[in-house]
């Protein structure tokens, strides 16, 4: 991939999260006085005049939207109104929470979405194709938080295998990110599937079936390789979603996260923490898109030449 090209990323990435913190920021102070929320009806407006003060919260807009942006330059995302802590500090404590469930669910989504959509490709209108295609169907469209509590009845209440909430130990693991992984698990079984399906039928796996090749070794180093190259989106999507797709999931298994601080916040109208967390959610989710990029230039050498990406704008 050439320069130009990246460039043009890169800017795209930095307008994409330009526009995303200005509407976050906008909309969150429009929508009413976090202090009155915070202290109450009761309070006294010299109190609430204090707090906005200290806050920076009695600028006016525009002000307050070049003071955010100067210290989001600095490193600096201001500071929580619930617990006065940095804001950097707070989402840092829940960002491993967030990290060990999304990555524990990615791998799941993987181990089980990948072989299933290979096995449905290789028997293609078969029964094994029908289960797998119904089990894909089932696993992206039923909501998180539906399978979270089936998953809870069944385990928790009626056969007390595993816990139901919190985190300390593998136990407490299992339950949210089974529930995390198997939407995106059904997803890459579907993408899986067409990908191999179009793979099969391309001349040089034709070929290679006339010279003998075994069976196994066709699949392995022919077919996967090729079809593995339309994955790589689903995939970098899903990476993207490590923090912002576990919102609901860590609510109802209340895992400290950055999805149940986010939820948090916004019920407590914590405008620094949900600005820092929508902030690093963009920034997750661009970074995964390049990423995308380069890995699709690792795998197929043509696209490096031809500098395009074959999975058009989606940065």
């Amino acid at each position: 991939m050439n320069l130009r090209f990246f460039g043009v990323k890169l800017f795209r990435a930095v307008v994409t999260l330009l526009l995303v913190v200005t509407f976050a920021f906008v909309i969150l102070r429009l929508s009413g006085d976090p202090v009155e929320i915070l202290l109450g009806d009761d309070v006294d407006q010299a109190t609430l005049q204090h707090y906005r003060e200290l806050y920076g919260l009695d600028r006016p807009l525009p002000e307050q939207y070049l003071r955010y942006f100067g210290g989001i330059a600095r490193g600096d995302l201001g500071f929580s109104l619930t617990d006065e802590r940095a804001v950097t500090t707070v989402i840092a404590e829940a960002v491993p929470a967030t990290l060990l469930l999304g990555f524990t669910a990615l791998l799941i989504s993987l181990a089980v979405g990948v072989p299933l959509g290979i096995i449905a490709a290789l028997n293609r209108n078969k029964i094994v194709d029908r289960f797998v295609m119904t089990f894909a169907v089932f696993g992206f469209s039923i909501p998180n938080f539906f399978l979270g509590i089936l998953l809870i009845l069944l385990f928790s209440l009626w056969l007390r295998w595993l816990p139901s909430s919190g985190m300390g130990t593998i136990w407490h693991l299992i339950m949210p990110a089974v529930t995390l992984g198997l939407s995106s698990a059904g997803s890459l079984a579907r993408f899986t599937r067409s990908s191999m399906l179009d793979v099969l039928n391309r001349s040089y796996v034709r070929t290679a079936a006339a010279k003998g090749v075994p069976r196994l070794r066709r699949i392995a180093w022919h077919a996967l390789p090729n079809a593995a190259i339309p994955l790589v989106t689903v995939l970098g999507f899903r990476l993207g979603d490590l923090i912002a797709g576990a919102i609901v999931t860590e609510t109802v298994f209340a895992w400290p996260g950055v999805g149940r601080l986010l939820v948090s916040a916004v019920s407590a109208r914590d405008l620094a923490v949900v600005q820092g967390v929508l902030l690093m959610t963009a920034v997750t989710m661009i970074t995964a898109n390049l990423l995308v990029d380069l890995i699709y230039g690792w795998i197929d050498p043509r696209i490096r030449t031809a500098g395009n990406s074959p999975g058009g704008d989606h940065a």
